[in-house]
C-alpha cells in the first residue's frame, strides 16, 4: 500500500514499517485481545522517492518529530487495525504535505494611519470618561 503525497510524490510500501500493539483507546474489552494501534515510521534518509532539495527540507522542517532519523506516527483512534493503519497513513501523507509546502510570505510591517491613531485615542478616551461616571464621587 503506497502512501500517495501529491501527484508527483508517492511512498513506496517497501520503505515503510508497520508495528502493531495493544491500544488503550475504544473497544471495551475488544482492545484487551487484539493488537489495534498502528504505528507507521518511515526512514527520511534512506527514501530513494525524494530529491536532495525534498530531502534536506522534510529533514530540517521535521526534525523535532524525528526519532533516530525516522518519522513515526502512531494511530489508536479507531476500534479496527485496518481503520488505523488508514489513519496512520493519512496523518503521515499531511505531515510531509505541510513540510514540503512552500513556505508564507514573510509579512512586510506597516506603521498604522493616522487616521486609525486618532480612532484608536479617540475610543480609549470614551472609554475612559464612562468608566470615570461610574466611579463614587470624591470627598471634595
Amino acid at each position: 500500500m503506497d502512501v500517495q503525497i501529491t501527484a508527483t510524490l508517492a511512498i513506496p510500501a517497501a520503505e515503510l514499517n508497520w508495528q502493531f500493539s495493544r491500544s488503550s483507546g475504544p473497544g471495551g474489552q475488544h482492545v484487551n485481545t487484539t493488537d489495534s494501534r498502528v504505528e507507521l515510521s518511515w526512514v527520511i534518509g534512506a527514501s530513494r522517492v525524494l530529491s536532495d532539495w525534498q530531502r534536506q527540507r522534510l529533514l530540517s522542517k521535521l526534525g523535532s518529530k524525528l526519532v533516530a532519523g525516522a518519522l513515526v506516527v502512531t494511530a489508536a483512534e479507531e476500534r479496527s487495525q485496518w481503520r488505523n493503519r488508514q489513519i496512520a497513513q493519512e496523518k503521515l501523507a499531511h505531515l510531509i504535505q505541510r513540510a514540503l509546502a512552500p513556505d508564507a510570505p514573510v509579512r512586510k510591517a506597516t506603521k498604522p494611519t493616522r487616521g486609525s491613531q486618532r480612532r484608536r485615542l479617540s475610543s480609549k478616551a470614551n472609554r475612559s470618561a464612562t468608566k470615570a461616571l461610574r466611579r463614587k464621587p470624591g470627598m471634595e
